[in-house]
């Protein structure tokens, strides 16, 4: 395992009980009247997680408009006020039902060509299409079906919203120069400089770094669990869940 690979026992589920997040709420207002706190819950959680819905539609073979414009629309009728009526308490997961969501509204779909008169022309949601186009450009050639590529991009938005909370979080303590030395020794970093050369820098011991390091991978490992905890359902998913964001990515990918 590199430096920058936490092993699976570092992701604790230890602390307090499950607590009710945003997809809980979600959940428990689809069995009764969805009100506007949950329709906010599910709104900020499609907001985090537009793009592997985006990537799914493109590697389906749809152009970027077109891609664009359906995951807009899927959104659109997702936060509808019935828009709950579809969540089910088999899909305990909040990326299970949005793929299974996704499937079924893209079955059904008929009318792309009125794409820009969707939604009254307001978007709900902003998914920054320039930017969509451009990351999934960069998304490296394979022969992977849509599943697997939605499950692949769910996977690096639950790291990559880990890595900003962690930023701000050492932004607010007065350490992001040390968050910004210590990045490349976390998940998916690549350190630019070594343990020894980080430790003269800074004018303290190597172990020093080493126990920086570990506090920061157990912070991450914190933050990360708590993305988590934001999309299940049940505390038990919680670590079942963090061994498939790990089993998807795998040591050659995002912990390389």
């Amino acid at each position: 395992m590199t430096p920058g690979s936490p092993a699976e026992g570092e992701f604790s589920t230890t602390g307090t009980g499950f607590r009710t997040t945003h997809w809980t709420l979600v959940l428990t207002a689809a069995r009764a009247d969805a009100g506007t706190a949950a329709r906010d819950a599910l709104a900020r959680l499609c907001s985090a997680y537009w793009y592997p819905l985006y990537a799914f539609c493109r590697r389906q073979g749809r152009p970027p408009h077109d891609a664009e414009d359906l995951t807009q629309e899927f959104f659109a009728r997702l936060l509808a006020k019935h828009g709950l009526a579809s969540v089910r308490p088999e899909h305990g997961r909040f990326r299970c039902f949005l793929l299974a969501s996704l499937k079924n509204f893209l079955a059904n779909e008929r009318e792309r060509a009125k794409a820009q008169r969707r939604g009254g022309g307001r978007p709900l949601l902003s998914l920054g299409g320039a930017e969509a186009q451009t990351r999934y450009a960069l998304e490296p050639p394979d022969s992977l079906m849509p599943e697997k590529v939605f499950e692949r991009r769910w996977a690096f938005a639950v790291l990559e919203r880990t890595m900003s909370a962690l930023r701000r979080e050492c932004a607010t303590e007065g350490k992001s120069e040390l968050f910004e030395q210590l990045e490349g020794f976390l998940p998916g970093g690549q350190a630019s400089a070594s343990r020894a050369e980080l430790a003269g820098k800074r004018g303290v011991s190597v172990g020093a770094i080493d126990v920086a390091i570990h506090r920061s991978r157990q912070r991450f490992g914190g933050l990360l669990r708590e993305q988590v905890l934001e999309t299940v359902s049940s505390e038990a998913e919680v670590k079942e869940e963090i061994r498939q964001l790990i089993s998807v990515l795998g040591s050659r990918a995002w912990f390389a």
